[in-house]
């Protein structure tokens, strides 16, 4: 590696006219050589011995942040390490110096990947010395399991069962026998909420409390703000919220660590966790495990930056042949995507798998962690793409090395792997109508749309319905007072194929007959059209209704008897649809966008070709893969219902692990009836604003 790394210096020094070795009136190439060889050993010992101690002074330092200062402080040492240079030869501009550090840790990295000497198994020997020697300093580590939960962020069930079958995921297939070897794991479909998404699901895992999360986004009237899961002041509320309701701190409140979730879980030790994004960086929301142990070697920053520009390339290529293909469905992959999909899928779970090992190696209890890559791949590229099943290789790799590294952890672990939904395929509502929700919510209410959605079908018969019903021309009604109009206007929000309209001047859910009264012609337009498979709205005469095509329409009370327009949604769906009307902050119009159960296909009313959000298809049927040594999640092999109840399984889990006596979180099936509604506590709704 010193050869390679003296080598190295002396290209760089003939290609870079701001970088040299030699003294200004030339040497020898003896000399030259001599000169490199010593600049590189003086750069290399430095980064050996000099780096760890930087990196333990920038902890509090976000992850990003560091990834980026690695170069610049590269950079420095290079500098340094010429000064050092006993030959006083070397000299370097400071931007150069950046370069040339960088290629230099790069060559380094490969150098003794090639000589099978910073492989895998070398990391995992680092890690396991350094957290030996933190041991040393820290009380002894119980010998009860502690157990890993790893999330694959929106892999459905059938989309794990496909690719063990395909030989994509090889450490999960053997875990499940599926090679011939003795199984170890069982999988399990599990049930999402309505809203199957990973603000709702992950808030009931780890919280044990998803109530009055509607939707993705949602239009608060008593805040008069829209709630956004993946905002921090959102998480942060939600998660004060599920606490104050479950009465606890969470999953992960005795000795846990979160690493890459929206909410915390409780955990101590939390790393890229949303929920605590706004707060002020301190002992208690740092995270040093794993976060040391990554960054403490240069090279790892190196090859998570050249992983990160390879993947911008490889989005580019595969946005381009998709493209020339002319495949469908299809959305747009440019703008900001390529550099979002590269932070997903290779910064964000490199930081979050380094975390984990060295939560392994301190011997942490319990650990949850999110990997969002495959999620994030499969919204633009499809859920069964080939994109997205190469991110499924590369997500199998990390477990397997996630594995490898317990191995080293001073107790046993198990590691439990799941997902918080699926993804459904299909086009986009916009690409199949020519208009996107919200013109089809504005026409049918009699407001302006945009020329482009006043053309199409939907626009037109929606006009037509509202002149009906009027029995005045359109034009006529948007001619009444701008003021008045834009006070009057709908909040309308999609959330996948789960839409949600709300009217903002309306301090109340409003009712169908409020509705109806209002807008005549907007519910039956929205129930009639064709990409819409139903509505959910207040009624003063029923409580609640299901409305469907050609006039049905369904009280919640005899969904179970007669579903109706919830027929192609399967039986869970009543019981889900009936729990969500029961939320304080449901909207005033709740859409499900039409579902076809041939082919499992949904219409998202984003611009994704594979989407999560609403009932139908794949987005409801997350897995989870456990320990057989883990009792089965449900008797008789009945599939958990609910990220509540997901939250009470792990919770079960964890305490066949705990050391006796232990304290864990009890189910909320324990604090309240069968079948009774939660309360809202007192204040709970109102608070959040600081």
């Amino acid at each position: 590696m010193w050869a390679a790394s003296t080598v190295t210096m002396l290209v760089l020094a003939g290609l870079l006219p701001d970088f040299r070795i030699q003294s200004e009136d030339g040497d020898s190439a003896t000399d030259t050589a001599v000169a490199a060889a010593a600049g590189a050993g003086a750069f290399g010992l430095l980064s050996a011995l000099v780096w760890p101690a930087l990196v333990r002074l920038l902890l509090l330092v976000p992850a990003l942040v560091l990834g980026l200062l690695v170069f610049f402080l590269n950079g420095a040492l290079l500098l340094l390490a010429l000064r050092l240079n006993p030959a006083e030869r070397g000299a370097a501009a400071w931007e150069t110096a950046v370069v040339v550090a960088a290629v230099m840790s790069a060559v380094a990295s490969a150098t003794g990947a090639a000589l099978a000497v910073r492989d895998d198994d070398a990391y995992r020997r680092r890690l396991h010395r350094l957290a030996h020697r933190r041991r040393r300093r820290a009380p002894p580590c119980p010998s009860t399991p502690g157990t890993v939960f790893l999330q694959l962020d929106g892999v459905g069930h059938d989309v794990l069962r496909d690719a063990v079958a395909k030989g994509l995921v090889p450490t999960l297939a053997r875990w499940l026998g599926e090679d011939g070897s003795p199984a170890t794991h069982r999988l399990t479909r599990w049930r999402t909420d309505w809203s199957s998404q990973t603000g709702a699901s992950q808030l009931g895992i780890l919280h044990g409390d998803n109530h009055d999360v509607p939707a993705f986004r949602w239009y608060e009237k008593d805040r008069r703000e829209v709630m956004v899961c993946n905002r921090p002041s959102t998480a942060a509320l939600l998660q004060h919220r599920a606490e104050a309701r479950a009465g606890h701190g969470g999953l992960l409140r005795r000795d846990g660590a979160s690493r890459g979730n929206l909410f915390s879980g409780g955990a101590g030790e939390q790393a890229l966790v949303l929920s605590i994004a706004t707060r002020r960086r301190g002992r208690e929301n740092r995270s040093r495990a794993g976060y040391f142990a990554y960054f403490s070697d240069p090279a790892n920053a190196v090859r998570t930056a050249l992983s990160f520009v390879a993947e911008v390339g490889r989005e580019v290529g595969q946005s381009a042949r998709a493209r020339c293909r002319g495949d469908r469905p299809r959305v747009s992959r440019g703008g900001l995507y390529p550099l979002v999909r590269a932070f997903a899928t290779v910064v964000e779970r490199d930081v979050v798998v380094a975390a984990v090992m060295g939560d392994l190696l301190a011997g942490r209890s319990s650990v949850y962690a999110d990997l969002v890559a495959y999620d994030e791949v499969a919204h633009h590229s499809g859920p069964t793409s080939h994109d997205a099943e190469k991110v499924l290789r590369r997500l199998d790799r990390a477990v397997g090395l996630i594995e490898k590294v317990a191995e080293h952890a001073p107790r046993p672990y198990r590691i439990v792997v799941l997902s918080d939904h699926g993804q459904s395929p299909g086009e986009t509502f916009r690409a199949r109508y020519g208009l996107t929700l919200a013109d089809l919510v504005r026409a049918g209410c009699g407001l302006p749309v945009p020329r482009r959605a006043r053309r199409t079908r939907s626009g037109a018969e929606a006009r037509s319905a509202v002149r009906a019903a009027l029995r005045i021309p359109v034009e006529e009604r948007e001619e009444r007072s701008r003021p008045e109009r834009r006070r009057r206007e709908p909040i309308v929000l999609a959330s996948g194929n789960l839409g949600l309209v709300s009217f903002p001047d309306v301090p109340h859910r409003m009712s169908r007959e409020e509705i109806d009264a209002r807008h005549p012609a907007l519910l039956p337009t929205l129930a009639n059209h064709p990409g819409i498979g139903f509505l959910l709205v207040r009624s003063e005469e029923h409580g609640g209704v299901v409305l469907g095509a050609r006039g049905v329409e369904t009280p919640l009370a005899r969904l179970d008897r007669e579903p109706g327009p919830l027929a192609p949604f399967g039986p869970a769906a009543a019981a889900a649809v009936r729990r969500t009307h029961t939320f304080p902050h449901t909207a005033d119009i709740m859409i499900n966008s039409f579902h076809d159960p041939a082919d499992g296909e949904v219409l998202a009313f984003e611009e994704q070709i594979g989407s999560h959000g609403g009932l139908g298809g794949a987005q409801s049927e997350p897995f989870l893969l456990s320990p057989l040594v883990l009792g089965p999640p449900e008797p008789e092999g009945a599939e958990p219902v609910g990220a509540e109840r997901v939250h009470e399984v792990l919770a079960r889990w964890l305490g066949e692990t705990a050391e006796p006596g232990a304290r864990l979180p009890r189910s909320r099936a324990a604090r309240r009836p069968a079948g009774a509604p939660a309360a809202e506590p007192d204040g709970v709704l109102g608070e959040g604003r600081s």
